[in-house]
């Protein structure tokens, strides 16, 4: 350990919790002129250090709010990419996985709080379970839960899922309590949402990684798919909490959220339901979306 208390061991590294080993994690993060947020971030890892923390990796796409100078000097134990333009998402996560070196990274949005225990909660059940990845359940800053899991997108899944997020979003006592009883339970997932994902590094690395093609947006259903066609589980558990500041960090992006959605959309359509990809696409242009 440095002064910053950091592991500085090369290579596949484990942490003693108790009498088991627990492979360590490094988290990694992607930032994009989010500098108050990442500081949120960051500020509650250091709170409530894992135990099974190694490294913690900031890839931040070409900020200009002075995000990669803060981080250095406030936080000189976390390791900047600094990737010097805003090459999205899953390409920042790609170079932060490849940055890394421990057995299991989490991809972390950098609008998150994580409290104490809950990214070794989230680990210990992905090693219980066996699953190659695995997501907790995200809340709001109120404490209300996301719907951050799903089926394979299609339609028919996409017209389910679009229901489950509005009754998440309502305030109805008998929306609450359906919702409840939907995140409440441990299962097996088609996909996690890509704000907290812990991942086996080598199964990421065997699969191909995030495709870049996608800029924002369905990059992490993508992800799964292509770990579950491995023979990889995914597994959603509710015993591991992350709060989520929701979509702060994507308003930052300088694009209006509809058009990322639209092309990653369409892109997922065409890879995945070739099929279908045409209907969707007359689909946009009836309602005026225009994909480019």
């Amino acid at each position: 350990m440095d002064a910053h208390g950091r592991g500085r061991q090369n290579g596949a590294r484990t942490c003693r919790r108790g009498p088991t080993m627990t492979p360590t994690i490094d988290i990694l993060i992607v930032n994009y002129n989010n500098r108050e947020d990442l500081a949120g971030c960051l500020a509650s890892l250091e709170a409530a250090r894992p135990a099974a923390l190694g490294r913690i990796i900031v890839a931040d796409n070409g900020s200009t709010d002075d995000s990669v100078a803060y981080v250095t000097a406030t936080w000189p134990h976390v390791e900047v990419l600094a990737l010097g333009r805003n090459l999205g998402f899953a390409a920042a996560n790609n170079a932060a996985i490849r940055a890394a070196t421990a057995p299991l990274v989490l991809l972390l949005n950098s609008d998150t709080i994580a409290p104490a225990g809950a990214i070794d909660g989230l680990a210990a059940r992905l090693e219980a379970t066996g699953a190659v990845a695995a997501g907790p359940l995200l809340v709001d800053g109120d404490g209300h839960p996301e719907v951050s899991f799903g089926p394979m997108l299609s339609p028919l899944a996409e017209l389910c899922q679009s229901l489950r997020v509005r009754l998440a979003r309502s305030d109805a006592a008998i929306a609450r309590r359906w919702i409840g009883r939907l995140v409440g339970r441990e299962r097996t997932v088609d996909w996690i949402s890509g704000g907290c994902l812990l991942v086996r590094r080598q199964a990421a690395l065997d699969a191909g990684l995030l495709d870049e093609r996608y800029f924002l947006y369905e990059e992490d259903v993508d992800f799964c798919e292509a770990l579950r066609r491995q023979g990889g589980r995914i597994l959603f558990t509710p015993r591991a909490r992350i709060i989520h500041l929701r979509g702060r960090s994507v308003r930052r992006t300088g694009t209006r959220p509809t058009a990322h959605y639209d092309r990653s959309h369409l892109l997922f359509y065409d890879k995945h339901l070739p099929r279908w990809a045409p209907v969707l696409r007359w689909w946009l242009r009836v309602r005026g979306r225009n994909v480019r």
